[in-house]
């Protein structure tokens, strides 16, 4: 992994800011926090995002799709069959926000609902990146011989589950919330088959 010199001041601080909404949310993060967090001035911060908070917001919530679909594109690979699949997914996803000390949940989550019926710009970048996860299951599902109404209505389920299941263990400060969800959804995968 690189270190925060390796990596350019932009990416810097675009990972600092997907970092902290994703732990205090969007109203809670400010400019100063973020170019402290990233080791870059504020001037630096102005200069690559002149939109200010809200465009670093859309520009956190991409980064956070990027991280997420990179977790779902190694395991979708990696396992053939897809209810496997998501039952490594949902405890690769549990071990992580463990590892974070339960303060790592969904990087466009929290960002999304505090923003929800505000701010357009980010609510639609984060309607993407949910589309984004739907579609890969969605295609996974499809590439496994599910036919395509079952594949996207599955695809909504996994993703809409995992996400209420991620939040609850978050809550709960327990990995038992994304184990039951990746077994029940699992099971519901090949319920269809």
């Amino acid at each position: 992994m690189a270190t925060k010199h390796e990596i350019g001041t932009r990416e810097r601080i675009i990972q600092a800011t997907s970092r902290l909404m994703q732990r205090q949310g969007y109203e809670a993060t400010g400019l100063k926090e973020i170019s402290r967090e990233a080791e870059a001035t504020l001037g630096s911060v102005y200069h690559f995002f002149p939109g200010g908070k809200r465009e670093l917001a859309v520009e956190a919530v991409r980064h956070g799709d990027r991280e997420f679909t990179e977790l779902l594109r190694t395991v979708l690979g990696r396992v053939d069959d897809p209810a496997a699949a998501i039952i490594v997914c949902a405890r690769d996803l549990s071990t992580g926000l463990r590892d974070s000390g339960w303060l790592d949940g969904c990087p466009v989550t929290t960002t999304a609902l505090e923003s929800a019926g505000r701010l357009p710009d980010i609510q639609r970048a984060a309607e993407e990146a949910f589309e984004n996860w739907r579609g890969m299951v969605r295609d996974k599902l499809r590439r496994s011989g599910f036919d395509e109404d079952v594949a996207h209505d599955l695809a909504h389920t996994v993703i809409n589950t995992l996400e209420g299941a991620e939040m609850s263990a978050q809550v709960s400060q327990s990995e038992a919330p994304l184990e039951i969800a990746g077994r029940h959804l699992a099971r519901l995968i090949d319920s269809y088959r």
